[in-house]
């Protein structure tokens, strides 16, 4: 859209939106259909996400016990499993989808409470409403 953007993480309505927090937009009767399509496409992009880390808590089960470690280890373990997967996929190391049955999806805990309007930066919204211009250049999918 010929505007560089900086990285964000996708959050759900819970979140305040923020230039870093892409969030969808609040589900009531007046959303055009541009918006619509936005929260459906932020839905299917946080279930891609969801199921590529439960295949990899299934592939590097060590995941599954990230209790057993300090807090300071974690961000080194999960990316060295990111790592680890890239590597076994090079070379022809298939996922087994076997490795699944032991795995549950886990919900992260995350805000009961909508985040009030007050936390919510003004800058943001012109990132979503790119964001949503995006996606509705890119059709159908």
């Amino acid at each position: 859209m010929g505007k560089a953007q900086k990285y964000v993480l996708l959050g759900d309505a819970t979140y305040p939106l923020q230039d870093w927090i892409l969030k969808p937009y609040q589900e009531d009767e007046n959303l055009t259909q541009r918006q619509l399509q936005f929260n459906y496409r932020l839905k299917r992009a946080h279930s891609v996400i969801e199921n590529a880390f439960l295949r990899l808590k299934a592939r590097w089960q060590i995941l599954l016990k990230c209790d057993d470690c300090s807090l300071e280890l974690l961000p080194t373990l999960v990316l060295a499993c990111c790592i680890l997967h890239n590597v076994c996929e090079a070379h022809d190391n298939p996922f087994n989808e076997e490795w699944l049955e032991g795995t549950e999806p886990t919900e992260l805990p995350k805000p009961c409470q909508p985040a009030p309007a007050t936390m919510e930066d003004g800058r943001a919204e012109q990132v979503r409403e790119l964001m949503c211009q995006y996606f509705e250049s890119c059709g159908e999918g």
